[in-house]
Order: structure tokens, then C-alpha cells, then sequence
């Protein structure tokens, strides 16, 4: 009898797998994994600690460790035992403020245990909640069943990028630089990925000239261009989009018979007034306000699928996998489709649904946990703005490197200036020179971050030879002062060594 063989390898299996790319958890943070893992052992390296700045992860330790928000982890403590809502009152309410009892009890008497399927779509409550917390933001009610939970952002962005586009057919509009996250999706559902920059001349607003030459361009390729994609406040860029700007885009949407995905999930991580967060469902529901018939007819016709996440804002609640999107102005026919889809996975994970409702109705004021809780939030915030001030300050000062402090979100992404030195040893060892500069960052520093390229943003060589890059960073680290030394340290050694 023959030998048998593998019926799965790596040639068998499909093929639209083997072109996804993760830059933020790949070939770097693999290496830095390793690292860790000898660290963990007893070796000595040239650092005692990994530094990890590669993902937007805010509880991960041991050096970033932001404190989770204590009214989140009552509540759900409490659904996750409700025996301690049976235990003495003395007791119980020692440990636990009674709104968060009373609104654990809410909960619990939505959907009974969290061990327990829910709806498809998510508990109707939560929804309801969501429902509540879009309108108070952006002046218009919503109706529930526009309302999907997922189990994060990207999970709901995963279903309706499978639902939506046609494999072989469809193209993307996707920013550069952009969340690895859009390109991963589209190389795995066998779509095109339409790119479009932004200018980092410009706080990396969208080139316009740009979307429309990848319009062009796409079509030129017998694709069917049928969605943008938008990031604000932006990662990796840390931007936010000024009201003008979304409306370009919404128009140009319009125009080009376009799917809007508005990936909002920073909308609480903005660090100066003079571009506030504003939602592309309002400025898209504005329009009908107009005088001008034709922009009334934007607001009823332009698709939008927005979507938030507990993972970011001041909550970090990455693990527990929760976040929702809204469809506006979808067709119900699509939207049948869309929630027979979710069905197959039955529902989102029940404690990050849980997570949507803290995040969407936080304790207010006069109830017995928001003076904490806003002192928590706080916190968090201000503790953000001053590391971005901090990291930006310092390493602008650096021969080589140009950076702002961010707008939003929880990044910053440096462009760096090197030699052509550094170019050519990078093109000998076949690496990327971003990739060069992050992979010795790490072996001599312990710090991860993540190469512009795995954005999207490659490296550019200049006339005289030299070259621009780009990496990203988070500003999570719990020891900013001494992240920001090492890191200066190895810069100016990169400098003098290439």
C-alpha cells in the first residue's frame, strides 16, 4: 500500500490565505515573541523587558497595563455570578455601587445568563442602548434593527465584506496608509484593493485626486469599484477628519455609487478641539437639511455601514471582543442577507455585548459610580495626550526623524530621513529599510513596533539616495521616559552607524 501523504498542504488549502498579511501581529512581533519567550527563561539579551508598541492593546502586560474601568468589571462581575447579587446586602454593597447592581439585574433579565445564546444580532436591549447613544450623538433617532453587535469591529467588518462584494469582481477603496485589517479582508475574499493616499502634508487628510485616480484605475482593470473605506480618527496617522472632508467623501460617494465604511472606533481618543470627532451618519443625515435638492437625495440614497469597538477608546476592553455596527440606508433585501449570515455563527460573544452597553451608556452624572468613573476616564486620557506630547517632542528633536503629537486614536506614525547607507545594507540583506531600522530596534532596545510598510506605506528612495520610511507606535507604554531613552539612544546609534 502507498505511503500516505498530507491531504492539506500548503499548496491544497485556499489560496486567497496565503495573501493575507498582518503587519501588526507579523514577521516583528513574531521575532519579538521569541525574544520574550527566551527573556522568560533566563537569558540575557541586550534588554531586559519586550516593549510591545505594536498593537493598540491597553490592559496587555507588563508594560502597558492600563488600569481597566472599574463600573465595567462590577457590572460584569455581576453577570458573570449573579450569585453575588444574592449575597448579604452589607456585603454586596460594600464591594459593588448599586447602579451597578441594578444595571447588571437590567441585563441579566435581558438574556438570562451569560451562557446563553442571544439573538443574532445581539441583545435587544443593547441595541436599544446603542440606538439611544447614536442619536444623543448625532441629533437623529435610529432604528434598532440598523443595529448589528459583533464580536469587535472587525468581526461585523469581516461578515459584511463577505456579504457585500463579489469575489473577482468587486474593488475596495482602501487609504494609504491604512489598518492592515481592510487589505487582509479584501485579499481573502478574492477582491481588489483600489488605493487611495493620504497626505501627510495635510494632517494625512484624503487626496481627492487620488480616490479618483484609483477609481480610474480600477475600472481600467474590469473591476467594479463598490466601497471606501475610511479610518477616523485615523490609524495608524492619528488624524481626524474635519467636517469638509467627510463631506467630500460622502459626495464622492454618491457620485460613484459607493458603500461608505466609516471605522470609528477612536471617536472618544481625540486630543485637540480644532478638528472635534464628528460621525459620518450625521454630517451623511445633515445633508437632508439641505435646500438644494440634490444633496436632500445624498442623505437618503448614500449606503453607510459605521462600526465602534470596546477594544479602543478609554476602555481597552480588547479581549473581550465587542463592538457593533449600523447600516444606514442599506437595502432590506442586502440587510435579509446580512443577518442570515450572522445567524450562522449564532451570536457575539455575550460579555462583549456586555461591553457595548458600557460603552454606549456610562454612568451619568449624579449616580453613585460616575464620580469615579469619570476620574478614571480622565485619567486615561490625559495620560494618553501626555505620552503622544511627550513621544512626539522627543523624538522630533532627533536628526533623522519627523513626528506631530497625534489629533486622535492611539498612534504615532513617524517618518523617518536615512541614508542611503542605510538603503543599500537593507537591499543586501532583502529587507525593507523600515524593516531594517524596526527589526534593530528590537534586538538592540526590546521595542516593537511595526514597519510604515505593513500600512501600506512604503518606503520611498530620494534623487541623492537617501530615503524616506515610516513605522508605528503606540503611545501605551507604561514607562514613557524610559521607552523614549531607549529608543533615542539606539536612533542616534542607527544615525552614526548608517
Amino acid at each position: 500500500m502507498p505511503s500516505r501523504g498530507k491531504t492539506l498542504t500548503k499548496t491544497s488549502i485556499n489560496p486567497n490565505v496565503l495573501n493575507v498579511e498582518y503587519a501588526v501581529r507579523g514577521g516583528i512581533p513574531a521575532v519579538a515573541a521569541k525574544y520574550q519567550d527566551e527573556l522568560d527563561k533566563g537569558k540575557k539579551l541586550a534588554f531586559d523587558s519586550i516593549v510591545w508598541t505594536n498593537i493598540g492593546n491597553p490592559q496587555q502586560l507588563p508594560n502597558l497595563a492600563q488600569p481597566p474601568l472599574s463600573f465595567w468589571r462590577q457590572v460584569a462581575a455581576l453577570t458573570e455570578y449573579p450569585s453575588l447579587l444574592d449575597s448579604p446586602k452589607e456585603t454586596r454593597d460594600a464591594l459593588f455601587p448599586i447602579d451597578a447592581q441594578q444595571r447588571a439585574q437590567e441585563l441579566l433579565k435581558a438574556f438570562g445568563s451569560v451562557g446563553a445564546y442571544t439573538g443574532s444580532k445581539g441583545v435587544a436591549l443593547i441595541r436599544q442602548h446603542v440606538a439611544e447613544f447614536v442619536e444623543e450623538r448625532d441629533g437623529y433617532p435610529e432604528d434598532i434593527e440598523n443595529i448589528y453587535l459583533s464580536t469587535g469591529a472587525s468581526g461585523g467588518i469581516l461578515t459584511l465584506f463577505q456579504t457585500f462584494f463579489r469575489p473577482g469582481q468587486d474593488a475596495i477603496l482602501i487609504p494609504i496608509p491604512q489598518y492592515p485589517l481592510y487589505s487582509a479582508a479584501v485579499s481573502l475574499y478574492d477582491l481588489t484593493a483600489a488605493h487611495y493616499q493620504l497626505d501627510p502634508n495635510k494632517n494625512w487628510e484624503a487626496s481627492l485626486d487620488s480616490v479618483h485616480d484609483s477609481l480610474r484605475k480600477a475600472r481600467k482593470e474590469g473591476k467594479t469599484p463598490r466601497a471606501i473605506v475610511v479610518i477616523n480618527p485615523g490609524n495608524p496617522t492619528g488624524s481626524c477628519m474635519s467636517r469638509a472632508e467627510i463631506e467630500a467623501i460622502i459626495k464622492i460617494a454618491y457620485e460613484e455609487e459607493l458603500v461608505i465604511f466609516a471605522d470609528e472606533v477612536y471617536q472618544r481618543n481625540v486630543y485637540q478641539s480644532e478638528h472635534p470627532f464628528i460621525s459620518f451618519r450625521k454630517v451623511l443625515l445633515d445633508f437632508g437639511n439641505s435646500s438644494k435638492e440634490d444633496e436632500r437625495k445624498i442623505s437618503e440614497t448614500v449606503e453607510l455601514v459605521s462600526s465602534h469597538s470596546i477594544s479602543k477608546g478609554f476602555s481597552g476592553e480588547c479581549g473581550r471582543r465587542g463592538g457593533y455596527y449600523q447600516l444606514t440606508n442599506i437595502d432590506s433585501d442586502v440587510e435579509a442577507q446580512v443577518n442570515k449570515l450572522v445567524s450562522v455563527s449564532l451570536c457575539p460573544p455575550v460579555q462583549g455585548q456586555i461591553g457595548v452597553d458600557m460603552l454606549v451608556k456610562p454612568p451619568k452624572e449624579g449616580e453613585p459610580s460616575y464620580e469615579l468613573y469619570a476620574k478614571e476616564v480622565d485619567e486615561i486620557r490625559s495620560t494618553l495626550e501626555h505620552r503622544s506630547d511627550l513621544i512626539a517632542k522627543r523624538l522630533d528633536s532627533l536628526d533623522g526623524i519627523h513626528i506631530r503629537p497625534a489629533m486622535g486614536a492611539l498612534y504615532l506614525f513617524p517618518q523617518l530621513h536615512l541614508s542611503k547607507k542605510a538603503w543599500d545594507q537593507a537591499k543586501a540583506d532583502n529587507k525593507k529599510v523600515d524593516e531594517l531600522y524596526c527589526l534593530e530596534l528590537l534586538d538592540k532596545t526590546g521595542i516593537c513596533v511595526v514597519p510604515g510598510a505593513g500600512f501600506g506605506e512604503e518606503p520611498v528612495q530620494l534623487e541623492d539616495g537617501s530615503c524616506h520610511a515610516y513605522f508605528r507606535t503606540t503611545m501605551l507604554a507604561k514607562a514613557t521616559d524610559e521607552f523614549v531613552d531607549r529608543f533615542v539612544d539606539f536612533h542616534k546609534g542607527f544615525m552614526e552607524r548608517y
